[in-house]
C-alpha cells in the first residue's frame, strides 16, 4: 500500500498477516488516495475484528480464520465461512462451552503456520488460495511431512508439528467450522442465517404443519433462532 499520495491501487486484497504487519497505516487512511480507501476501511475493519477476539489471540485468530475460510469457501453456490461468521463462533466457543480445546487451537495455529512457512515460505494467512487448499488436503489425508529437529534448529525455525498428528487437527477445525456454519445463529455462527439458507433449512418450529408434510412442497421459511421459541426462550448460552 503506497500512502505516499502515488495514483497507485494495490494488485491484490490485503491478507490478514498483512493487516497485523501494516497495522500503522490504518490510522493514516485519510492520506490514501481515493482508489485505496475502501481497502483500508476494510483493513481497519478486519484488524479490529481481530483484535476483538475473547480467547484467539490476533495471530491465531489470523491463522484459523484463513483455514475455515478455506474449509467452508465463499463461492457461485452461496456465501462461506466469512459471511456466517465462523471465526467468532470458535472464538466465543473457546471462551466458553469448547474452552477445553483451547490450547489445541494454540498449538494448531503454530503447527499450520510453521508448515506454512516450510513449505512455502510464508505464514497461512498470507498464502494463495491454491496453496492453502494444498495444505488443507495434505492435513486432511495426514501427508504432511514433519520437520527435521536438526535442520531447524540450524535455520533457526519453529520445531512445531502436528499434535497428535495433522488429520486430528484438521478434524477439530472442521467439526467446529461446521458447528459454525450451520449452528444456531445464537452461538455467534450462521449470521444472517446463511448456512441455512444454503442447505434450504426452513428453520426451527415446534409444529410442522399438513403442508409442510406433502411431498415435493417446499416449506415455508421461518429462520429464527431457536431460542426465540417460548418452549427454549432464555436458556440459551449467551456469552
Amino acid at each position: 500500500m503506497d500512502c505516499s499520495g502515488e495514483e497507485r491501487a494495490p494488485s491484490r486484497p490485503l491478507s490478514r498477516s498483512e493487516l497485523l504487519k501494516r497495522a500503522g497505516v490504518i490510522g493514516a487512511a485519510a492520506a490514501v488516495p481515493a482508489a485505496v480507501a475502501p481497502q483500508a476501511a476494510q483493513a481497519a475493519e478486519e484488524l479490529a475484528q481481530l483484535q476483538q477476539m475473547k480467547a484467539l489471540s490476533p495471530g491465531e485468530a489470523s491463522t484459523i480464520g484463513a483455514f475455515v475460510e478455506r474449509l467452508i469457501p465463499s463461492d457461485s453456490s452461496g456465501p462461506g465461512a466469512r459471511e456466517a461468521n465462523v471465526l467468532r463462533y470458535i472464538d466465543r466457543a473457546l471462551a466458553s462451552d469448547l474452552s477445553a480445546f483451547r490450547g489445541a487451537y494454540t498449538a494448531a495455529a503454530v503447527a499450520i503456520d510453521a508448515y506454512a512457512e516450510r513449505k512455502y515460505g510464508a505464514a497461512f494467512a498470507a498464502l494463495s488460495a491454491d496453496q492453502q487448499d494444498t495444505i488443507l488436503r495434505e492435513m486432511d489425508l495426514n501427508q504432511t511431512t514433519r520437520q527435521d529437529p536438526s535442520v531447524t534448529r540450524a535455520a533457526g525455525a519453529s520445531t512445531a508439528d502436528f499434535l497428535p498428528n495433522a488429520k486430528a487437527v484438521f478434524e477439530m477445525i472442521r467439526t467446529h467450522a461446521v458447528q459454525g456454519m450451520f449452528g444456531d445463529p445464537e452461538h455467534g455462527g450462521n449470521t444472517g442465517f446463511v448456512g441455512w439458507r444454503l442447505v434450504r433449512f426452513p428453520g426451527p418450529r415446534l409444529v410442522i404443519s399438513a403442508r409442510d408434510q406433502r411431498l415435493n412442497v417446499v416449506p415455508r421459511n421461518n429462520l429464527r433462532s431457536t431460542y426465540s421459541l417460548p418452549l427454549f426462550r432464555g436458556k440459551a448460552g449467551r456469552n
